[in-house]
């Protein structure tokens, strides 16, 4: 059990401070409990930035106590807005304040996340003008913001790149556009629905992304009275309304989450229910967990995964929903090292996301990673000039090993490995988890997990 005091009773936004930032784990052992994941993280930090599109106060629900929220909460305080936690992650967002930002202010929190570029629609609308710095973010690919600026652009926004930052204006408002994603990204299709609802005129956005929390945020945007129609083949038709109010919503649950448990529970043997975990969002992944040999009880207030006998090798492509998210296959490979026999994991969405496995196979594992993927003619997702591939050779002992977490999902996978593992493992720089995964340390605590946070 880790040593210091419950997260709950942190200051660090509600969360423990990780001292130092170092987990010492003692692996071997199974996890075994329950565990309960709020709104995802990729719903609810954009449905705060909607909030900026409303003339009266927006209520959003189970918003996840993480650094995410933390830093679009501090993104939007800089800009005016007041943000009211009402505890049990209830938040009141009043934009009715909302004033330009400076650079220092914006640059102060901007930094660790990626979020600050989709504030750039409704700041244009509110303010005429927006300011957006360098972004951050996990280091898991290149991840261009040409989709962005040039979606604005079509809008009628002017964007002038410089030294710091880019800065934006609309001297003449914004207008509809016709707009045509080279490839369905999430952010980008995010930031046509944040520009375009109070743009004059229609636009219509081809080739979107269509995952469960876009979904959501279209919800979030009719309920505060946008006009916004989903066609068949990614086409999103979005009519401009004059004006917005507030909403008041549940977020979505983090899948993500939810699916990171489920490949601990295979990876430690272990027997895990998820807590707010719903079937229809994760039916894909339920698949491929299924056939690597894990099995779930669907309940009405979750989820259960556990393993079902031996673990089988699988082959599995990533891709945009509803395909394999890419977020979904590092904590699986953990699992995967663990099968009899080889399994392929081909990451097609982001070019930089395998190189986690160098500390997998410093633990034990045989993972050969090819720098360009591998053709098949089993293949169902198209290629893509900048995938990856990984080759899992198991079943292959895990040993305890000292790490140093590079990225979100990375630095989660390495904590079961860990768990995972025989012997004791230090894993480094586990602040990043704090991103995406809320209360990690009491939940590892209620799982029956064996470690110490170190200076």
């Amino acid at each position: 059990m880790s040593t210091p005091a419950s997260e709950s009773n942190a200051s660090d936004n509600g969360n423990r401070r990780e001292d130092g930032e170092i987990l010492e784990i003692r692996g071997g052992r199974p996890l075994v409990g329950r565990v309960d994941v709020k709104g995802a993280k990729n719903f609810a930090t954009k449905a705060m930035v909607a909030s900026l599109l409303g003339e009266t106060e927006s209520i959003l629900r189970d918003v996840p106590d993480i650094s995410d929220v933390a830093v679009v909460r501090s993104l939007l305080e800089v800009h005016g807005v007041g943000v009211v936690d009402d505890g049990e992650g209830v938040l009141r967002l009043d934009p009715s304040g909302a004033v330009s930002a400076n650079f220092e202010e914006i640059d102060a929190h901007a930094g660790a996340s990626r979020i600050p570029i989709l504030f750039c629609g409704p700041l244009l609308h509110l303010l005429g003008q927006a300011f957006i710095p360098d972004l951050g973010g996990c280091r898991i690919g290149d991840r261009p913001i040409n989709f962005h600026l040039d979606a604005l652009r079509k809008f009628g926004a002017t964007v002038e790149k410089q030294p710091s930052g880019i800065r934006l204006s609309a001297p003449e408002g914004l207008h509809g556009a016709d707009i045509e994603l080279p490839y369905p990204s999430v952010g980008a299709t995010e930031q046509v629905l944040l520009t375009a609802v109070r743009a004059k005129g229609t636009t219509e956005l081809r080739n979107a992304a269509i995952e469960p929390e876009i979904m959501d945020l279209i919800a979030v945007l009719q309920k505060m009275g946008a006009i916004i129609s989903y066609e068949p083949n990614r086409v999103i038709f979005i009519e401009g309304v004059d004006k917005l109010r507030g909403y008041d919503h549940r977020s979505i649950f983090d899948r993500n989450e939810a699916a990171s448990w489920a490949c601990a529970a295979l990876a430690t043997d272990g027997d895990i229910f998820v807590g707010g975990a719903k079937q229809q969002e994760m039916l894909t992944f339920l698949n491929v967990f299924r056939k690597a040999g894990g099995d779930f009880d669907i309940r009405e207030d979750g989820i259960r995964f556990r393993r079902d006998g031996a673990l089988r090798p699988v082959s599995v492509e990533t891709d945009v929903h509803p395909g394999f998210m890419t977020d979904w296959q590092q904590p699986l490979i953990v699992a995967l090292t663990q099968a009899e026999g080889v399994s392929t994991v081909h990451e097609t969405v982001y070019e930089n996301r395998l190189g986690f496995t160098q500390a997998l196979n410093k633990m034990g594992a045989q993972i050969v990673v090819h720098p360009e993927g591998i053709a098949s003619p089993e293949r169902r997702v198209p290629r893509r000039a900048l995938e990856q591939a990984a080759v899992i050779t198991g079943p292959t002992p895990l040993h305890g090993s000292d790490v140093v977490v590079p990225d979100l999902r990375g630095g989660y996978s390495y904590v079961i490995a860990a768990l995972a593992a025989d012997g004791v493992s230090i894993v480094r720089n586990v602040g990043i988890i704090r991103r995406g995964y809320e209360k990690f340390f009491d939940k590892l605590d209620a799982l029956g997990a064996d470690f110490d946070v170190i200076g």
